[in-house]
């Protein structure tokens, strides 16, 4: 479950960069899944929702969680998730993975197998 100022356009944003369906979707929360439906990602409203900071500073808001995807083109995944209203963060720590930040600012990680 990830937190939002808006749970319907973060579920639209990784609905489409997973091509998951939206199975939920209210004002207060929503939820996408694959066809499969043998997991899902949630997403709830905050009030006073503050973005985590990438990469982590003292005194600021931290991340808790963030997600990872594999990918078979790193850059195709880069670009088609940007499309999308993802950006990049500055601070890429590793070859072979690119951290992003969601619309929302939720770190997440699109890799290709065997980086890190």
């Amino acid at each position: 479950m990830l937190e939002a100022p808006d749970p319907g356009e973060l579920a639209c944003f990784y609905a489409e960069l997973l091509g998951w369906e939206i199975v939920k979707a209210d004002v207060d929360g929503a939820a996408v899944a694959p066809a499969e439906g043998v997991a899902y990602l949630g997403f709830q409203r905050a009030e006073g929702y503050v973005p985590p900071v990438w990469p982590a500073r003292e005194g600021a808001q931290r991340m808790t969680a963030h997600l990872d995807f594999e990918v078979t083109d790193l850059a195709v995944a880069v670009a088609h998730a940007v499309e999308l209203g993802a950006r990049e963060s500055e601070f890429q720590p590793q070859d072979g993975v690119r951290v992003l930040l969601d619309p929302a600012g939720h770190p997440f990680c699109l890799y290709v197998d065997g980086a890190g």
